[in-house]
């Protein structure tokens, strides 16, 4: 009943039937309980149910915000350089293991290196063809990744097709926290491409192209270990480097086989080729040797500081591509 009625009856009494569902008044009581529960429960270190609701709503929404905000970073490479035209994400991936200071020696900083981080991740940009994959880059990605906190990612480009799927992953799995580009310190993205040789862009506006597999090489290593101070040294290091990509990777097979003894006869006074310590010449060399099926066939030397190249572990993607 919504209104107030008036009744008469018998002897002059009035009756009035008050409304009995006009106004709902809380429960003050439960509620009272309730907050006692409640109080007792964040007494006992626990969590409101709600609370954690309302936070978990909160990191889901935080999670779909970097998503969004790493898909226009990628359209955004497409739209200033058609070098980067990237067509389908592969896989992403971090890593930030301790590195072993017994493999290279010396320490880089990449602000010093790469310039200062003005808050945009700072993006290495590769493209390569899948005819011609480049060994030497997945034995520096895997040293970089020992050394800095890199978000790597493949992408295929339109112009290639049909790209195995050793190539999709060289790079390793997609990390969950790849839509957080905040936590990484630098990017590696690899993009199969039909490129007549591999070339590497990492600034974009400001940079021209580095083209080469043994040039991108010298740039990458130079981000985990300065170049030897010693010109003789160094010389040695980028003489092992051409010998590598221009003889043993393209060149004949009796170039290939000068190389090999050439390669027996320093290894037979030095563990590396470039005297007591790793670097480049080793790596570009082993990676070389490989892509040319020279290994098995190689002197007593060089077998003996391949096993050693393979037991440092940055090697194994690099094999795995050429089974």
């Amino acid at each position: 009943m919504s209104m107030y009625q008036v009744k008469p009856i018998c002897g002059g009494d009035i009756k009035i039937d008050l409304p009995t569902c006009m106004y709902k008044l809380p429960n003050v009581h439960a509620q009272q309980g309730n907050s006692c529960i409640s109080e007792h429960a964040l007494q006992n270190g626990e969590v409101d149910p709600a609370v954690k609701a309302l936070e978990a709503r909160q990191d889901e929404i935080m999670r779909k915000l970097y998503e969004l905000k790493a898909a226009v970073e990628g359209l955004a490479k497409t739209v200033t350089t058609p070098d980067a035209d990237l067509d389908l994400t592969v896989s992403s991936s971090l890593s930030s293991q301790s590195f072993s200071s017994t493999t290279l020696k010396g320490t880089t900083d990449l602000d010093t290196l790469i310039g200062k981080d003005q808050g945009a991740l700072r993006d290495i940009v590769v493209n390569a063809n899948p005819a011609q994959p480049p060994l030497t880059l997945l034995v520096l990605h895997s040293l970089l990744s020992k050394r800095y906190r890199v978000l790597s990612t493949v992408h295929v480009h339109s112009s290639v097709s049909n790209v195995p799927p050793q190539l999709l992953s060289c790079l390793g799995p997609r990390h969950a926290d790849s839509y957080a580009r905040h936590m990484f310190q630098l990017g590696f993205t690899l993009i199969w491409k039909d490129v007549p040789k591999l070339e590497m862009k990492f600034s974009i506006q400001n940079m021209c192209p580095i083209k080469g597999e043994a040039s991108v090489a010298r740039f990458l290593f130079k981000l985990l270990a300065p170049y030897p101070s010693d010109p003789a040294l160094a010389t040695l290091v980028d003489s092992w480097v051409d010998t590598a990509f221009f003889q043993l990777a393209e060149g004949s097979a009796k170039e290939r086989a000068t190389v090999l003894r050439a390669l027996n006869s320093a290894l037979g006074r030095n563990p590396w080729l470039a005297g007591p310590e790793f670097s480049l010449a080793d790596i570009a060399c082993y990676c070389c040797v490989l892509k040319s099926g020279s290994a098995s066939s190689a002197p007593a030397n060089v077998q003996r500081w391949l096993k050693s190249c393979e037991n440092l572990g940055h090697f194994g993607p690099a094999k795995l591509l050429l089974q």
